[in-house]
């Protein structure tokens, strides 16, 4: 089925905020609903932004550029053509949101039609 893009997307999605971040996600979980890809992500924080949390502000404050940033990543020509690339669909929008307790982020990605598993992705 989907389970090889699947894992592509993840490894893509890794290296863009690695990238774009400075560390990527501990781990990513991703699925392929229609026309949905959804990564659930752990281990986001970094150990400045920990030691930030504890106050409330903190928490705030990282909430806010996590997803912000986020959001202008995936607004760059370079990073959506990778992701349509691997899709073989047009990148529609972006849903994100951090869970700043549990270092859990989750982003939806839609796209223009249902992502299918390519014949370049079955070997």
């Amino acid at each position: 089925m989907t389970k090889n893009l699947e894992h592509h997307f993840s490894m893509l999605i890794r290296e863009i905020r690695k990238e774009h971040i400075g560390n990527g996600p501990r781990e990513i979980n991703t699925r392929i609903v229609g026309p949905w890809v959804i990564c659930e992500m752990k281990g986001n924080l970094s150990n400045v932004e920990k030691f930030m949390i504890k106050s409330n502000e903190g928490q705030l404050m990282v909430h806010e550029a996590r997803t912000e940033l986020v959001k202008n990543i995936y607004k760059e020509p370079t990073v959506v053509n990778k992701l349509e690339e691997l899709v073989e669909a047009k990148f529609v929008s972006l849903f994100t949101d951090i869970n700043i307790d549990l270092d859990t982020a989750m982003t939806v990605f839609v796209f223009d039609k249902s992502i299918k598993e390519n014949s370049d992705m079955k070997n």
